[in-house]
């Protein structure tokens, strides 16, 4: 999978939650993973990749239960990531930045 399926906006927060450059990158692949088995979902694969990094604050035990999280049930993941709500376009702006 590319790695524009990660926008540079969540790569930005990744870098910023995980400074770590290994757990980052680790972070990175895990999303790219998870981006592949939700493409089916019908959902905006950021919303949902951003909801598992907002989900972990930046602690990577936390990230892993977001990952499993949305494995079992991506709406679940949306609502734990506060991005579940009608106005999620705008959380997504607020909590990643505009987009470029």
């Amino acid at each position: 999978m590319d790695d524009d399926v990660i926008s540079e906006r969540l790569r930005r927060r990744v870098r910023r939650d995980f400074p770590d450059a290994e757990v980052a990158k680790g972070v990175f692949g895990a999303l790219r993973v998870l981006a592949a088995e939700l493409a089916d979902s019908r959902q905006g694969i950021e919303r949902l990749l951003a909801s598992a990094v907002f989900i972990a604050v930046g602690d990577i035990d936390r990230f892993i239960s977001a990952v499993r999280c949305a494995r079992s049930d991506w709406r679940d993941l949306l609502v734990a990531g506060g991005l579940g709500n009608e106005d999620w376009p705008s959380v997504l702006d607020r909590e990643l930045g505009p987009r470029a």
